[in-house]
Order: structure tokens, then C-alpha cells, then sequence
């Protein structure tokens, strides 16, 4: 609600999440009033459970003392032996929140600790030096949980400086199929193989040095416009990210800024807009000058005009590159070497953007739909 705030007022919800926090918030108060309570309540009953202890004590070694049966030292021997039994019962008793709260975290811990672990890098690993850029996946079957596969059969294969577009409709395997190429996760079956290296007999690490990516979620990090380009290559000079940033359109912007590449971004980059954060991340790819491109909607964000003069700056950038460009607007892809047309995980037609319309299959109508909600 609080991070939301524009978003509930807009749509007046201010009653009904005023109502769902007194709600949450009467829950916790019954529920902390009653654990400070019990906790409270602790040491006075372990307190008067000791002082019993000492009365009984008192009274039945009074009474077989006065019969002889025992002598006043061994009354005295007992009382010192009842404290001694007390005591740490007692400091138990003190402590029992702290061990509510250490069996509540311990919890946490063990269920993060029996998470499968990632499976280790290989111990000889192929250098990433002398690749070109050739993609191959062979009946690649994936899934997030074993009752349900995202991606079921899927088979392709990319040549090196290719321009592949992945379109279909939502929820089809489009943003899955990439993140399984960088091995963000390990498939179930198949294979996916870079210059007919399977890319399980990389580092992890080298592995994604070969790629940048440009997601449709931006990320920006609270520091300089500056810090924020160079994160995609640390060894970048100044001169480096300021070109990029032509490159990319961010720099007009960027200049706009009083400070210019030194201003400072707040926490949650609030002070730039979505579709300049967008350049910036755009600008960050310019700078890893990567083998292998991806572009998951690196445009959804920036207006026409500025889309149509970063999609020349990423033919630039694409030229000689393998590029991976996801799209679910198709017009955007049209000049694409291969497009390929995913529908429940799997591949359902591929071929050039003329090819796919003269078949008249699930791709026209898939880009017709667009222009007909357009209309």
C-alpha cells in the first residue's frame, strides 16, 4: 500500500486499505498483547512456584525436626538444594520468548538450507575466448515444477550474426527460453549448445560474459548516471560510456541534467522517467559489446520517435552479433533473418516475416490480431 500509494488513490482505495490495515494491524496487537502477557506472567509464577517450594520446605522440616527425625542443617541443606534446582529452571522461563523467536527463525533457516543446491560449475571448463555466436537448442524440455512444463520440445538452430525474433503470446516460453540460454536455470532434458559447446561445460561466470540483455523490467541503482552505464563493463573510460551514450539516445537527456552524467539517482530512480531509466540500460549494453545480444521489449517504455532511433542504433549494434530479440509487437521484427513462433513451449512455425504471413497460419493471425484491436 505504501510503496503503491499512487496507485490506491487513483482508484479510491484509500477506504477499503484503511480497512484491510486495521485488520492486520488488530491481529498483531491481540496476538503481541498476548505474547508480552505470557511472557510477563513467566517470572512472577516461577517466582512464587520457588517461594511454595521454600514454605513446604519450612514447614515439614520444622516438623520432623521437632520428632528429631532431622536436624536444622539438613533444612538448610534442602533450601540450598530446592535453589539450586530452581535456578535454572527459572532462567528457562525468563528466556522462553527468545526461544519462541529462535525456533520461529530456525524455521527459515533449515528451509533455506534444504533448497536444492545449484549444480556446480565443471571442473574443466571450455574458454569462451573464440566464440562466434552459434546457437543450438535440441529438444530442450523445461519446467519450474515437474507437474508443469513451460518449455516441452523445443528444437532450433541460430547461425552466428543472425537477427532471431521469439514472438507469440503471453505466458508461451518466450522470456523462459532465454534465461535457460544464460543458464539462470538447468533444463530437464536436451541441450542447449553455443558453437556446438554444450553451454553446461562453461563457467556459469564466462558463460554470461558472452551476452548483454535489455529487459522490459529496467533496474537502475542508487548512485551516478555514470556508475550506472559503466556497470555493464567496470573498465569502461569516460569517453566509452559517453559514446555509448550517444549511441543508445540518452545522452541529449543526460545533458539536460544540471550535473550531467554525475547526477546521483535516488533509491527507487524516481527522479528519471521509465523511458529514460530504459536508455540508460540500453546505453549499458552498448558497453559490454557483448557476442551474443538479448532484447526482451527494450522499447516498451521510450515513444516513437526515440524508438525508432534506438531501433537503429541496436541495428548498429546487432550487426555481426547473434541478437535474440523477444517482441510482442510484431511490427517491430519484421526485418528479422528468423523468427520464430512459440506457442505452449514449442515451436509452431519459423521462417522470415513474408514466409509467415503467405503460410496463414498461427503468425498472421497472431499479427493481424494487432491491428485489428488497433482499429
Amino acid at each position: 500500500m505504501y510503496s503503491n500509494h499512487d496507485l490506491v488513490k487513483v482508484f479510491n482505495g484509500e477506504k477499503k486499505s484503511i480497512e484491510q490495515f486495521t485488520k492486520y494491524n488488530d491481529t498483531l496487537y491481540q496476538s503481541t498483547w498476548k505474547a508480552q502477557f505470557l511472557s510477563g506472567l513467566m517470572q512472577p509464577i516461577m517466582g512464587f512456584v520457588g517461594n511454595v517450594g521454600y514454605v513446604i520446605v519450612c514447614i515439614m522440616g520444622g516438623f520432623y525436626a521437632s520428632r528429631g527425625v532431622i536436624t536444622v542443617g539438613n533444612i538448610q541443606s534442602f533450601i540450598q538444594y530446592m535453589r539450586r534446582f530452581m535456578q535454572p529452571i527459572t532462567q528457562l522461563a525468563n528466556v522462553s520468548n527468545m526461544l519462541q523467536s529462535m525456533i520461529a527463525a530456525c524455521e527459515r533457516v533449515f528451509e533455506f538450507l534444504e533448497e536444492e543446491e545449484e549444480v556446480p560449475d565443471t571442473k574443466n571448463p571450455h574458454s569462451v575466448e573464440d566464440i562466434k555466436g552459434n546457437v543450438t537448442f535440441e529438444n530442450v524440455k523445461f519446467g519450474y515444477n515437474e507437474e508443469k512444463q513451460v518449455i516441452k520440445d523445443f528444437t532450433a538452430q541460430i547461425e552466428q550474426g543472425k537477427k532471431i525474433a521469439i514472438v507469440g503470446p503471453t505466458g508461451a516460453g518466450k522470456t523462459t527460453l532465454v534465461k535457460l540460454l544464460m543458464r539462470y536455470y538447468d533444463i530437464q532434458s536436451g541441450e542447449i549448445k553455443i558453437d556446438g559447446i554444450n553451454i553446461k561445460d562453461f563457467k556459469r561466470d564466462d558463460l554470461r560474459s558472452l551476452f548483454a540483455m535489455v529487459l522490459q523490467d529496467t533496474w537502475a541503482f542508487n548512485g551516478t548516471i555514470m556508475e550506472n552505464i559503466r556497470y555493464g563493463n567496470l573498465e569502461a573510460t569516460d569517453e566509452e560510456v559517453i559514446e555509448a551514450s550517444k549511441v543508445a539516445q540518452a545522452h541529449h537527456f543526460i545533458s539536460t541534467f544540471s550535473e550531467g552524467y554525475q547526477t546521483v539517482l535516488n533509491e527507487d530512480s524516481t527522479n528519471i522517467s521509465q523511458g529514460q531509466k530504459q536508455l540508460l540500460t540500453i546505453a549499458r549494453a552498448f558497453l559490454v559489446n557483448p557476442k551474443i545480444l538479448i532484447l526482451d521489449e527494450a522499447t516498451s517504455s521510450v515513444d516513437t520517435r526515440t524508438e525508432m532511433q534506438i531501433q537503429k542504433a541496436m541495428d548498429r549494434l546487432m550487426k555481426g552479433r547473434t541478437s535474440f530479440v523477444i517482441a510482442h509487437r510484431l511490427s517491430t521484427i519484421r526485418d528479422a533473418d528468423l523468427i520464430l513462433v512459440i506457442n505452449e513451449g514449442d515451436i509452431v512455425e519459423q521462417g522470415t516475416h513474408e514466409e509467415l504471413l503467405a503460410k496463414k497460419g498461427f503468425y498472421e493471425k497472431l499479427y493481424n490480431s494487432q491491428f485489428e484491436e488497433c482499429g
